[in-house]
């Protein structure tokens, strides 16, 4: 978008109680930000769902003259900004009804053709929890994913972490402006997240810090994302919003189950129970359940990977499969010298881990 037509959408969204849905619907049906700026406001007011009490701030003048500082410091930082109607906006996040109008982005991202996921959590994570975390990450690295998270303390900055270990993109989402960071602790981080990704925001460098723009940012979260992954909650979280979110937006999300007795799986379970999370009980789950495709130049590689997830008993069975081809259940039995009732579980457990498949005729194959 041009300068011009950038000063009247800040100038649009920097209105108070506008929300990111009436923007869209305004601009809808004028035409263009400026075009809504201005027009008069009888007119606007026949519009469904606008009413007074959001039009009351619109044609205050400070709103062009705080967006020509805003644009000064998108310029001085070079930023690239995002509109909700190009090309280079994010093309999950379009599909979101409270996606925002302008989205600010720093470092080097590239969602195009990419598998892309949510990775939430607690704050206080355990060393179960960050295990869990660097292990899915791993486990994922072949199919090439872009891994989202806040930025925050405990899973989120493992999150990027682990990404950034494993050479995958990753891109922070900020519950404030891009002149400054939170927590301060994690600014060493900044500058290679933004060799390997980067950050997003739909805060301004003047909007002041609050804690409840965690509970805004989380949409963007679950939002570029075709999944989100809850890594462990307590009751109550911030991630579970995330969760919520995605779940509204049809997005798949995964959990990762606990013991009943752990305080930081209470939330995880819950999900779980109340069927608003798929179980994730290990990393090749999520591939699994959201059909991820390698290719076949790709394959080998991810065979070596796959295999330190088996243990003896699947191995075996995973060898005999490599070299005998298709084989029915009782074929594996016999050959394998395993009882039949017991190779059919350690079946379905290597199918949902990705290693084998089911084939017409209650045959098997290794992939």
């Amino acid at each position: 978008m041009t300068a011009h037509e950038l000063l009247y959408t800040l100038a649009l969204q920097h209105i108070r109680n506008i929300g990111d849905i009436t923007p869209k619907k305004l601009i809808a049906h004028c035409g263009s930000a400026e075009a809504v700026l201005k027009e008069k406001k009888q007119n606007l007011l026949k519009i469904d769902g606008v009413g007074n009490v959001i039009l009351s701030d619109l044609f205050e003048t400070n709103h062009l003259k705080l967006a020509e500082k805003e644009i000064a410091f998108i310029k001085e930082n070079n930023l690239k900004v995002l509109y909700f109607k190009d090309e280079s906006y994010p093309e999950k996040l379009k599909h979101c009804i409270d996606g925002p109008i302008l989205l600010f982005q720093s470092g080097n991202i590239n969602l195009k053709q990419q598998h892309i996921i949510s990775i939430v959590g607690a704050r206080k994570i355990t060393t179960n929890g960050i295990a869990f975390c660097e292990k899915l990450v791993e486990t994922l690295k072949p199919y090439n994913p872009i891994i989202i998270s806040g930025f925050a303390y405990g899973t989120d900055i493992t999150a990027h972490k682990a990404a950034l270990k494993q050479d995958l993109q990753t891109i922070g989402c900020l519950a404030h402006g891009l002149n400054q960071i939170y927590p301060k602790a994690h600014k060493k981080y900044m500058v290679d997240i933004e060799k390997h990704g980067g950050f997003f925001t739909d805060f301004w460098s003047s909007d002041t810090f609050d804690r409840n723009n965690f509970l805004k940012r989380n949409r963007i979260i679950a939002g570029l994302s075709e999944a989100t992954i809850v890594i462990e909650s307590a009751e109550k979280g911030g991630s579970l919003v995330t969760a919520d979110i995605a779940n509204s937006y049809n997005r798949d999300v995964f959990a990762v189950p606990g013991r009943i007795t752990d305080l930081q799986s209470v939330g995880c379970n819950n999900l779980i129970k109340h069927q608003k999370a798929y179980m994730l009980s290990t990393p090749l789950d999520v591939p699994y359940i959201l059909n991820w495709q390698l290719k076949d130049s790709e394959k080998p590689s991810i065979q070596k990977q796959l295999f330190v997830d088996l243990d003896d008993t699947e191995k075996v069975i995973y060898n005999y499969l490599k070299e005998n081809n298709k084989q029915p259940l009782d074929g594996i039995a016999l050959n394998c010298n395993l009882p039949i009732f017991k190779v059919a579980s350690i079946l379905l457990t290597m199918e949902l881990k990705g290693v084998i498949r089911p084939l017409p005729g209650k045959l098997f194959e290794g992939i």
